[in-house]
């Protein structure tokens, strides 16, 4: 059985499939599922597993090149604006319903159990080298 990182199989295996420019959106319980990307669905009740939980997890096992949330998240849900601001200095924003737009482009989508507006970023694969 695996020691460290990420547990869950369905996760752990989607991620080591990733490549350069493949696109990770990790979303709230409220965020619509566009048909195509592959699912790993972690929400198990409302805020577990909590929207920073799961970003720092992902965040401890993948190289990001890029991230884009909602626009909406700087006055809908101040908590979650702090807390990408402070993983990413080159955030992008663009409205809700432009991200729903490209998170049907994401290879792996990520549900986790939060339960508050606009918890929502797709995150951009770099590379580690």
């Amino acid at each position: 059985m695996k020691k460290a990182g990420i547990l869950n199989r369905h996760l752990s295996g989607a991620l080591a499939g990733l490549g350069h420019g493949h696109g990770v959106l990790v979303c709230d319980a409220g965020m619509p599922i566009p048909d195509g990307p592959r699912v790993v669905d972690l929400a198990f009740r409302a805020g577990v597993p909590s929207f920073a939980e799961v970003l720092d997890g992902l965040l401890a096992e993948l190289v990001v090149e890029g991230a884009t949330a909602a626009e909406e998240v700087r006055t809908a849900n101040p908590a979650a604006t702090t807390l990408l601001e402070g993983r990413f200095t080159d955030l992008a924003y663009v409205p809700h319903e432009r991200l729903k737009a490209l998170s049907s482009g994401a290879r792996l989508i990520v549900r986790t159990g939060e339960a508050r507006p606009y918890a929502n970023v797709l995150l951009r694969c770099g590379v580690f080298f």
